[in-house]
């Protein structure tokens, strides 16, 4: 019978462990303590030396005069519009694609995957100028949209989701069995009805992997939002840099409008939460 000896060390060790990963939260938490704080304070003691002051007294004055601006109440709006269908057809387009590729294999589709996820590689800049001409030719960017450019930033957005969504679905169904789908097979579905009523059913969690990133990436753009639309389409990304680029900056409303265009994130994350953990444990994003 062998023993472990337990190394004198040991304890010290997992203390220091835990200092670490403690400085780290801490390091982590300071903007996010400085943007609560703030945005709680009376305008008249919002100040740069006193950022880490605690405020006399909560106030939520900065809270209603930001969601009283047209640009932040119209730029929730259009982030909404935007965000929710294009991470939701990217999701779908990439459940489909990663089916295919992982379970109905034809000849060359490791070439195909691998030109998909040559997408994900090329940085926005890189294809702003073309992207913009093309989208003004078919009438869909900014003034040419009557949307202000919405429909085009979704088509845009979509487009760009589909390499990270297939790559999160073709993993996740490569780790189910092969046996599940042979079954439908020799029961006589065709590839449609499968991938409907069996695939689609067995994937909530790597919905929720793409649907959360996605989600993410879409809310947060700036670049395209700013190129691509109108001042009647523009994103709540473009109304925080508008309050922030003026000559005096109102931080308290500053730190509340972050906040505020923070929410909705926070909710998908609160509401996928259990099904996004599930999604990184089967392997949605390995491979």
């Amino acid at each position: 019978m062998t023993s472990t000896i337990q190394s004198p060390w040991a304890p010290y060790v997992r203390v220091a462990k835990y200092l670490v990963l403690f400085a780290f939260v801490v390091v982590f938490l300071m903007p996010v303590y400085v943007v609560v704080v703030t945005a709680l304070k009376p305008p008249g003691e919002v100040s740069v030396p006193g950022m880490w002051e605690l405020p006399s007294a909560v106030s939520f004055d900065a809270f209603a005069a930001v969601l009283a601006k047209p640009e932040i109440q119209r730029g929730l709006l259009n982030s909404l519009l935007l965000a929710v269908p294009a991470a939701t057809i990217s999701a779908f387009l990439g459940a489909a694609n990663g089916f295919v590729l992982s379970k109905w294999r034809f000849r060359g589709a490791d070439a195909v995957f691998a030109l998909l996820l040559f997408g994900m590689f090329i940085p926005y800049q890189a294809v702003l100028i073309p992207l913009t001409q093309f989208m003004t030719q078919i009438g869909l960017r900014g003034g040419l949209d009557p949307s202000g450019g919405l429909f085009g930033l979704i088509l845009v957005h979509v487009v760009y989701g589909i390499p990270i969504t297939t790559l999160i679905f073709r993993a996740y169904f490569a780790g189910i069995p092969d046996e599940v789908f042979d079954s439908a097979r020799v029961d006589g579905a065709e590839l449609l009805r499968t991938f409907r009523h069996i695939a689609l059913p067995l994937a909530p969690p790597a919905f929720a992997v793409a649907i959360i990133w996605q989600f993410t990436s879409v809310w947060n753009d700036f670049l395209f939002g700013a190129v691509m639309t109108s001042t009647l389409g523009w994103p709540v990304t473009i109304g925080l840099n508008n309050i922030a680029a003026v000559q005096t900056i109102p931080f308290e409303q500053v730190m509340a409008s972050s906040l505020i265009a923070s929410l909705p994130t926070l909710l998908v994350y609160i509401l996928l939460g259990r099904f996004f953990m599930k999604g990184l444990m089967a392997g949605a994003l390995k491979g």
